[in-house]
């Protein structure tokens, strides 16, 4: 069981309650029959099928444009808690789709987001290059005018989530108004146009689907691009802030599933004639593990509400959020398996599983190290700020 009192935290409506029930009681009546992990590529499409008809892509790609961040963290922790490739097709459609949400024009919603709302069309995120992963403005992969208002793109993306499954990709490409960031534009490519091929598909610990994509003289409409040219950093950047802090919430869910099923095996495990949890070694652990998932569920939705509440940025927040929800839930998870002795290692187990998935979140949508990065630099700009208008102030 999931002790559900955190949702009587001030962060949340009556709305934010009666989602997280009906997400609740629809994963624990269809997640089940809709993965095999031994088809990850059939079992997304089923699930994000199954979550368009249940109503549920409507939070990653709103109609109004208008991202309820808290919903989507109560979905991505609910829908991990049952089972990665849940949490991971969910995430996928908004994050695949969110830059399209944010700056595309009419013509392009209505060409494309209806059919990921209702889980119709598999959409994916390509940012990620061979020689950019977090640093975005490192990006090579470019994108050049070929005539008859055309774009030509050329270059690669790797670890690209749904790569190989999606219908439609938002690819992150040089336009070269400016060097680095500055010089950034996204564009929407779908899948079948000529030029764009999965180079290679990728395997790892947690299977999911992922693929490194090869651009070649691949052309697009040039109104296919999303927002303005030389934007596009700021365009990824807007899309990180919203769905950071739901890779948070995604470890968060994990990390409540091991807790649960560690708080089970303390009580029914005996141990030199008494239960496992009599053991203060034991109550420990267990105190630490609550302790950690409190304080990752704090930060996770103070991260949402904040956005939710008209903060146009949430940097730190969202930094913060995903830096101690994923490192707590890895630890949370190292400890589960440990008390679960020869269990925890046994492949299939839920500690075991729970092991593979939350490695990845450490990594995925800028590493541990990044965000600790991100975090100080917001401090120093901060108090950089705070001391040139003290500056202003003496000088009057």
């Amino acid at each position: 069981m999931i002790d559900p009192r955190f949702l009587d935290w001030p962060f949340f409506e009556p709305r934010h309650r009666a989602l997280a029930e009906k997400a609740a009681e629809w994963a624990a009546t269809n997640v089940a029959s809709l993965v095999d992990h031994g088809e990850v590529d059939a079992s997304c499409r089923r699930l994000v099928r199954a979550m368009g008809e249940a109503g549920f892509l409507a939070y990653a790609a709103p109609e109004d444009g208008r991202f309820d961040v808290r919903s989507i963290c109560i979905l991505r922790e609910t829908f991990a808690r049952f089972d990665g490739l849940a949490d991971f097709a969910f995430a996928m459609q908004g994050l695949g789709s969110a830059a399209i949400t944010l700056a595309g024009d009419d013509a392009m919603k209505a060409r494309i987001l209806p059919d990921v709302r209702a889980g119709r069309s598999i959409t994916a995120f390509a940012l990620s290059e061979p020689a950019a992963g977090s640093d975005v403005a490192n990006i090579a992969l470019s994108a050049t005018p070929a005539g008859n208002d055309t774009i030509r793109l050329d270059g690669e993306k790797t670890w690209i989530s749904n790569g190989g499954i999606a219908d439609h990709y938002v690819v992150f490409a040089r336009t070269g108004e400016a060097p680095g960031a500055r010089g950034l534009a996204a564009f929407s490519v779908p899948a079948d146009t000529p030029g764009l091929t999965i180079a290679e598909r990728l395997d790892t610990i947690a299977p999911h689907p992922l693929a490194r994509l090869r651009f070649d003289d691949c052309r697009i409409p040039a109104d296919h691009r999303i927002g303005q040219a030389g934007k596009g950093f700021r365009l990824a950047m807007t899309t990180l802030d919203i769905f950071r802090a739901s890779v948070g919430a995604a470890a968060l869910g994990f990390a409540r599933r091991a807790l649960a099923a560690t708080i089970e095996r303390a009580r029914t495990r005996e141990l030199f004639g008494a239960p496992l949890a009599d053991m203060p070694t034991t109550q420990t652990a267990l105190a630490e593990m609550e302790c950690e998932v409190d304080t990752s569920a704090l930060l996770v939705y103070r991260a949402a509400w904040t956005r939710d509440a008209g903060a146009e940025r949430i940097t730190r927040e969202a930094a913060m959020a995903k830096l101690i929800a994923t490192e707590h839930a890895q630890r949370v998870i190292d400890r589960a398996v440990q008390l679960h002795g020869g269990d925890g290692v046994r492949a299939g187990s839920v500690p075991e599983t729970l092991y593979r998935e939350i490695r990845a979140l450490r990594i995925y949508e800028g590493a541990s190290e990044v965000q600790k990065l991100i975090i100080a630099r917001q401090m120093l700009t901060r108090a950089e700020a705070a001391e040139t208008s003290a500056d202003t102030e003496r000088t009057r």
